[in-house]
């Protein structure tokens, strides 16, 4: 009697929490959907920003139906084209320089404690120096010339990666150095070949931070630069009351980031399946 009670009051339980029996309710549908709570946040967002602007700003300031408008015809216009190409070639060849110096350097970092007391402060200090503040120095030492934005981009993204490296190959197992040691394997198969693959998620997540420091320093030197560039087109765009077509430039440059940003994901997923193995996907 005690059991069959039991098993009544568990069931009488179970249709109150479930409503009676029915199932699963809009709004619980909604708070277990990824997808459909993203998009209602980005809805949301962009009505608040519609009702603001038309109720509090003048009518130039750049908002949703305004961007929606003129984005057929500016996506494709050849001054935006132009200026994200040369934007993006000059963060890809920045980001490059960078990834080879900041490997090398926190490679070293990581293995010789000589290099790591030598550096590390520095390195630390540079690090957290906010990158506008070193421009005037740079069109000292470069000019009003693309060469300045290359450095402001090399200067942006080295210090991530460097600093995520050295973490990186400090974590190493000491069980994988040891027996490359019994093995009399040479320091540069050491550094490249155990030390190297042993980082690599921390490089990517030095790398994923490089990108988007990379892409501020180079709209930054664009706008103090004046040179040709995505930053430039924002620039001249905001300078003169198009602010739509200002945004629609600050839309490519976070597409680019977001690119990148699901590329590095791809390449964790498809070459280290072992990293985060117990994280959902989101």
């Amino acid at each position: 009697m005690m059991r069959e009670a039991s098993t009544s009051t568990l069931d009488d339980a179970r249709a109150t929490a479930g409503g009676g029996g029915r199932g699963p309710t809009v709004w619980t549908q909604l708070s277990n959907s990824t997808v459909l709570l993203k998009l209602a946040g980005g809805v949301f967002i962009l009505a608040l920003w519609e009702l603001i602007v038309r109720a509090l700003a003048p009518a130039y300031v750049a908002k949703p139906s305004g961007i929606l408008r003129v984005l057929p015809g500016t996506i494709f216009s050849k001054a935006i084209v132009d200026g994200a190409g040369t934007t993006l070639w000059a963060v890809t060849q920045g980001l490059f320089i960078a990834l080879v110096l900041g490997t090398v350097v926190g490679l070293a970092m990581g293995h010789v404690k000589v290099v790591e007391r030598l550096l590390r402060i520095y390195i630390s200090g540079l690090n957290a120096m906010p990158m506008i503040a070193l421009l005037p120095l740079l069109t000292i030492w470069f000019g009003y010339t693309s060469a300045a934005r290359l450095a402001t981009i090399v200067f942006a993204a080295f210090f991530p990666v460097a600093m995520n490296v050295t973490d990186g190959a400090r974590s190493v197992p000491s069980e994988y150095l040891d027996v490359a040691r019994a093995y009399r394997a040479r320091p540069r198969h050491i550094w490249f070949g155990v030390t190297l693959p042993s980082s690599l998620p921390y490089l990517l997540a030095g790398v994923r931070i490089a990108i988007g420091r990379a892409l501020i320093g180079a709209v930054v030197a664009e706008f103090f630069i004046s040179v040709d560039g995505l930053g430039f087109y924002i620039l001249f765009q905001s300078r003169t009351f198009h602010h739509n077509e200002a945004f629609v430039g600050v839309l490519l440059l976070a597409g680019f980031a977001i690119f990148n940003d699901v590329l590095i994901n791809w390449l964790t997923r498809r070459f280290m399946p072992w990293y985060r193995a117990g994280e959902s996907g989101k």
